[in-house]
C-alpha cells in the first residue's frame, strides 16, 4: 500500500479581521442574520503587502519547521488555489524557492476550488510514493476577497482569506483511502478571476446547499466502504468549512456524533481550499490531534468538485 500520513501542520492568516457587524454598517444585514444562515461570525481579509505567496510561504515554513524535515528532503510542493497571484511563476514555484526546496522536484498550483486540498493530497501521494525524497509540502491558499462584490450580501459575508499547510510522509504501512469526483455545473459557483476584471464570485446558494448535503454523506460512506471501517473508527471528521448548516445537516443524515465533526467557520469563514488545512492546524495547536489518530477529510465546492480522504495523523 502506497500510504501517506500527516506529520505536521501550519497556517498563516491576514492581519485584518472583518466581523459581521462591520458588514452590517454598509449592507442590509446583521450579525444574527449571517450567523443563523452560515455560522460565520468573522473572517480574515488580505490587505496591504499581503499576498498569496506571503501567506502560503509562511504557512509552509511553519509546517516544515514543525516536521523537522530538512528542505532538501521534500519531494514535491503543491499549492491548491483558484486565485494565484500570477499564473506563472505559480504560487508553489515561489513558495518552493522561498523555502529553499530543491529545484529538481515538481512544484505547481492545483485548481479544484474547495476540494483542492483533497485533490492535492492524492496527487502528492503518487509523486512521493517511489521517490528518494518521501515527503511533500501540501498547501491550501485562497484570497477570495479579491473576487468579491462587497455590495452583494449573499456572497461577500461568506468568504475569508488564509493559508493552511501540511507536510505528508510516504509510508508503505499507512492506510490512506481517497475518493475524488467532479462534474461541470457552472451555474452553481463561478470564480472568473480578480475583481479587477469587473467580474466577481457568484453562487446559487440553494443549489450548492442541496449538492453539499448529499455529497458529504456520500463521500464519507464511500471512504468507509473502501476501508472496511465505520464512522466510530474515525477520531475526527474535518469537512470543508463552508456553512454550519451544511455540516449539521450531514451529521443528522449520518446519525453521527456532532462532536466528531470539527467546525471553525465561525472565525475563519469559507476559505475554500485552505479551510481543511487551516482547521487541522488549529486542532493541532489545541492539542486535539494526537499521533495515530484517524482523520476523515471531506471537501466540496465549485466546479463542481468533491473529494474525501481517510488519513493518519502521525
Amino acid at each position: 500500500m502506497n500510504g501517506i500520513g500527516i506529520i505536521s501542520t501550519g497556517r498563516a492568516l491576514p492581519e485584518k479581521i472583518v466581523t459581521n457587524d462591520d458588514y452590517a454598517r454598509t449592507l442590509d444585514t446583521s450579525d444574527a442574520w449571517i450567523r443563523e444562515r452560515t455560522g460565520i461570525g468573522s473572517r480574515h481579509i488580505v490587505g496591504g503587502s499581503e499576498s498569496g505567496e506571503s501567506l502560503a510561504t509562511a504557512a509552509g515554513r511553519l509546517a516544515l519547521e514543525r516536521s523537522g524535515i530538512p528542505p532538501e528532503r521534500i519531494g514535491a510542493c503543491i499549492v491548491a488555489t483558484v486565485g494565484p497571484d500570477t499564473i506563472s511563476p505559480t504560487t508553489a514555484n515561489r513558495v518552493a524557492a522561498n523555502l529553499g526546496l530543491s529545484e529538481d522536484i515538481p512544484s505547481f498550483d492545483l485548481s479544484a476550488a474547495c476540494s483542492g486540498f483533497l485533490y492535492s493530497l492524492r496527487v502528492a501521494q503518487g509523486l512521493i510514493a517511489d521517490s528518494d525524497r518521501p515527503y511533500a509540502l501540501v498547501i491550501g491558499c485562497e484570497l477570495l476577497s479579491r473576487a468579491l462584490d462587497f455590495t452583494d450580501r449573499s456572497t461577500c459575508v461568506l468568504f475569508g482569506d488564509g493559508a493552511g499547510a501540511v507536510v505528508i510522509a510516504a509510508d508503505s504501512q499507512a492506510e490512506f483511502y481517497s475518493t475524488l469526483g467532479s462534474r461541470a455545473d457552472e451555474l452553481a459557483i463561478r470564480v472568473p478571476g480578480p475583481s479587477a476584471t469587473g467580474e466577481y464570485i457568484t453562487m446559487d446558494g440553494r443549489r450548492v446547499f442541496r449538492f453539499a448535503v448529499k455529497i458529504i454523506p456520500q463521500t464519507i460512506r464511500n471512504i468507509l466502504a473502501q476501508s472496511g471501517r465505520t464512522l466510530e473508527d474515525v477520531d475526527w471528521v474535518v469537512c470543508h468549512q463552508a456553512n454550519k448548516r451544511i455540516i449539521d445537516h450531514a451529521v443528522k443524515t449520518l446519525k453521527a456524533d456532532p462532536g466528531q465533526f470539527y467546525q471553525n467557520m465561525d472565525h475563519f469563514g469559507n476559505t475554500s481550499a485552505a479551510s481543511i488545512p487551516l482547521a487541522l492546524d488549529e486542532m493541532a495547536e489545541k492539542g486535539l490531534l494526537q499521533p495515530g489518530m484517524t482523520l476523515m477529510l471531506v471537501g466540496f465546492g465549485g466546479g463542481l468538485t468533491w473529494g474525501g480522504a481517510m488519513i493518519t495523523y502521525q
